[in-house]
């Protein structure tokens, strides 16, 4: 591919990556029609490597993590981002860590280190717990190894539980599109294969929908100051899904006058009362949605939200307990992009000594949320819709 949205490195399936996105029957994530994943481990488990998210869409650049150090600072500066790949990444993490020191102290260390980089998802906690409790009980000197195995287990299970967010979204979409004729689905931020290992949560259905035929148009919310949009424009590109990008204060326009037929969003942590935090804007286009029901039942569009159970915090009892991260002045003080001349660079379009607020997620009440699409199925976005899908966590 040519051009300001070129590649650069290509990368073909990496020889150590499970079997699992091999064998998925929806098309996997792609990069100049060759299937990728998000990150892979070498096949001497001595490093990972992932695609720098910072990048994009300028440029498909590889990077390689061989530190629990690096690690942590892919996760903080969002050269890998989304909840589940944050999870993902973690799992790594550790592992990597526990190629530099097996001992208790280091193991810990590192789960600490790695807890401190993202408050808000709770994927990447989920991850880390579980890396803790499959590694503790081991002798010190099986626990690389072993660490190396369960975050390639994690990876796995991700894309499974991707594929399978898919299939059941799938039903819903094809549903929405037997009432209206086509299917104009909005998103926000990047839920797509970016944000997870392969496949992605909200974009999951989407794909599905594409690939079985259905005439599907995706309009993709540019998601300031990140600008996460570009990165599900340029995933959507890869895949050849006909979408537009607007400007996130479009959406409620878009949404009034009946130019969407769906809102479809990934969750960066869920409530166990149905609440869900995600990125900064979501609530504000859940409530346009919710709004033009109220308006017109007849034209209403439902508002989905589409996690795997690792996005899910049944400790958390509602979204007033989230953390809500709080992310640099300089996400909106200066703009990345490319000149006339090609070259990467940056503009500052705001003084050093205006007062900035930017808070990266926000949290939408259940209340505006009509389903929630997991792995497992469809639920109502509420605590007893939950436990129907999780009867484990009654006890939990």
């Amino acid at each position: 591919m040519d051009g300001a949205w070129g590649c650069g490195k290509r990368r073909s399936w990496p020889a150590a990556l499970g079997k699992l996105g091999r064998t998925a029957r929806m098309a996997a994530m792609r990069v100049d029609g060759t299937p990728t994943r998000t990150i892979w481990p070498l096949a001497n488990a001595d490093a990972v490597e992932i695609i720098d998210q910072t990048a994009l869409p300028h440029e498909y650049r590889v990077l390689r993590l061989a530190s629990l150090e690096e690690a942590a600072q892919a996760i903080c500066s969002m050269q890998v981002r989304g909840a589940p790949l944050i999870g993902v990444t973690a799992a790594y993490g550790v592992a990597l860590a526990m190629a530099q020191g097996d001992d208790d102290a280091s193991l810990l260390t590192a789960v600490d280190r790695l807890a401190a980089t993202r408050p808000t998802a709770v994927n990447l906690r989920w991850a880390l717990a579980r890396m803790r409790r499959c590694l503790l009980p081991l002798a010190p000197s099986t626990r690389a190894e072993a660490a190396w195995q369960e975050a390639a287990r994690i990876a796995d299970e991700d894309v499974e539980q991707c594929r399978q967010i898919g299939k059941h979204g799938l039903q819903l979409l094809s549903r929405r599109a037997g009432e209206c004729g086509r299917l104009a689905i909005m998103t926000h931020c990047n839920a797509g294969w970016l944000a997870t290992v392969d496949h992605g949560t909200a974009l999951a259905p989407v794909y599905a929908a594409f690939e079985a035929g259905i005439d599907v148009h995706v309009w993709v919310s540019e998601t300031r100051p990140r600008n996460q949009g570009l990165l599900t424009a340029w995933e959507l590109a890869q895949h050849g899904v006909p979408h537009t990008l607007h400007a996130d204060n479009a959406a409620g326009l878009l949404l009034a006058r009946g130019d969407i037929d769906a809102v479809i969003v990934g969750a960066d942590r869920i409530a166990a009362n149905g609440d869900v935090a995600n990125k900064i804007g979501t609530y504000l286009k859940a409530l346009a949605a919710y709004l033009k029901a109220l308006a017109a039942a007849a034209a209403a569009v439902p508002f989905y939200v589409a996690a795997p159970r690792s996005t899910i915090d049944f400790s958390c009892p509602s979204g007033a307990a989230i953390p809500i991260e709080e992310r640099a002045a300089d996400e909106l003080r200066v703009m990345h992009g490319r000149d006339a001349a090609g070259a990467r660079g940056q503009l500052q379009q705001l003084p050093c000594s205006e007062a900035i607020v930017n808070p990266a997620f926000d949290v939408t009440p259940a209340k505006l949320v009509n389903t929630l699409i997991t792995e497992r199925g469809c639920c109502p976005a509420s605590h007893d819709g939950l436990l129907a899908l999780y009867p484990e966590e009654r006890h939990g």
